[in-house]
């Protein structure tokens, strides 16, 4: 009778659980741009893998940030190099060379879009090369990954963060927002932050829908290269090696059930695959 009595308690909690919504249509309007936010030339792959899967291969890479319009509303994914370095090139260490053309700034202004319009400045984690042009966008509201801004507001001390990147919101009162887990940007699902924690503790990705390209999926720094893919390379300097490996199996999971188009943010093949700016994917 007892047995009896628990099979229909759970056949009634299942009948009056919600069903599954099905994914959410792309949003109307919804555009994504590509941007060269910075080059590196001659990166050494090895540090993408901790196994040694990678020693002694070395590959030319890109920085790339994106801008989505979102109706009326722009939203600009990652921030890249810092603008000092428009125009320039250095070598930070021997034989890898880094330099960044223009800013995002001048590149935006291509296509009618002022700092000011940027309302929203998402950024996948907080390492330099993904947040350094930041401040160039003062007025737009920041998402970053809670454990990432927690870490920047204690004054963290590491070779990959410069904080006062992000002053107008650790120090200016700018408005600004710790992302915990997803985070559906602009509450229709076309626009969302995936928790992919591991290289930094509050790191994201993006997932974009769009009507004609489809879902575009950005991974941050999940991966930086494709060649970690199949070795499943976690980065020597990730804060969680269990954590990257999770978020990896969450991914390759995302993709194989959307079958989106992949952009690895720090892979040329990879940008290549939207359109050249300043067209944009639809």
């Amino acid at each position: 009778m007892r047995l009896r009595a628990a099979l229909a308690a759970g056949l009634a909690l299942v009948a009056a659980a919600p069903a599954p919504s099905a994914p959410p249509a792309p949003a109307a309007g919804v555009k994504l741009w590509r941007l060269d936010c910075g080059r590196v030339k001659n990166a050494d792959l090895d540090m993408f893998a901790d196994s040694y899967a990678l020693a002694g291969k070395r590959k030319d890479m890109v920085i790339s940030c994106y801008l989505i319009r979102h109706g009326q509303d722009y939203m600009l994914w990652d921030a890249g190099f810092g603008a000092e370095l428009a125009g320039r090139e250095e070598e930070p260490v021997p034989g890898v060379r880094v330099s960044l053309a223009r800013t995002l700034v001048d590149q935006l202004r291509d296509i009618g879009v002022r700092p000011q319009d940027v309302s929203i400045l998402g950024i996948s984690h907080m390492h330099y090369d993904h947040a350094s042009q930041a401040a160039s966008f003062p007025k737009a509201k920041l998402l970053i990954g809670a454990a990432d801004l927690a870490e920047l507001q204690s004054g963290t001390r590491n070779p990959l963060v410069d904080a006062a990147r992000l002053d107008p919101w650790l120090k200016g009162g700018a408005p600004s927002e710790g992302v915990v887990g997803d985070k559906d940007v602009f509450g229709d699902g076309s626009v969302v932050m995936l928790a992919l924690p591991g290289h930094t503790n509050g790191h994201h990705g993006l997932l974009v829908r769009l009507s004609n390209k489809g879902p575009v999926l950005i991974t941050g720094d999940l991966y930086h290269v494709s060649d970690q893919i199949p070795v499943h390379g976690v980065a020597r300097f990730n804060m969680d090696r269990v954590a990257t490996l999770s978020s990896q199996q969450r991914f390759d999971a995302i993709v194989a059930a959307l079958k989106p188009t992949v952009i690895i943010e720090h892979e040329p093949a990879d940008v290549a695959r939207l359109p050249a700016f300043p067209e944009a994917a639809d």
